[in-house]
């Protein structure tokens, strides 16, 4: 699918949560796909209620125009995926930077809940596939919404430079 179509179906990138647990962390993820015309996945259990009202604060009017998919378990969204060879996960125990990834439209970007990040288990599965954000100063993450924009505006900013 090239840029213009992906645009038009709201498909440039998918962004994967599995088990968000902060409400406002969601919401202003929503609002980023909603600005990209890219897709929000929640993997459950989730540790709020999408109706909650910091979830619709953080995303503010722009939640009914979210592309938003949910699954119950790891496993109700591992079976949804086209091609798990573009699955790339985040994590802060990645070796690979993101950077090194040449991102294509339709990329699924997963990233784990704010306390523990993704599972061991996961992790595995797409070993190949695990990248992380550089982190020169003294902190152990980043928060979870300001990494899923840089990663999303990055992978945009490939796929509108390929498509140009």
């Amino acid at each position: 699918m090239d840029l213009s179509k992906a645009l038009e179906a709201r498909e440039v990138l998918n962004i994967t949560l599995v088990e968000p647990e902060i409400p406002n962390n969601t919401g202003n993820i929503g609002r980023t796909c909603v600005g990209l015309r890219s897709s929000l996945h929640l993997v459950g259990p989730l540790s709020f209620d999408l109706s909650e009202k910091k979830v619709r604060r953080a995303g503010l009017d722009y939640w009914p125009h979210l592309n938003l998919h949910q699954y119950e378990s790891t496993e109700e969204w591992l079976s949804s995926l086209k091609d798990r060879s573009r699955v790339f996960l985040f994590t802060t125990k990645a070796e690979k930077s993101f950077y090194d990834v040449d991102y294509q439209v339709g990329d699924t970007l997963v990233f784990g809940k704010e306390t523990a990040g993704l599972s061991a288990e996961l992790r595995g599965m797409f070993a190949e596939n695990c990248v992380k954000l550089p982190m020169p100063g003294e902190v152990r993450s980043f928060n979870l919404a300001n990494t899923v924009a840089v990663a999303a505006f990055e992978a945009y900013r490939q796929i509108e430079k390929a498509n140009s």
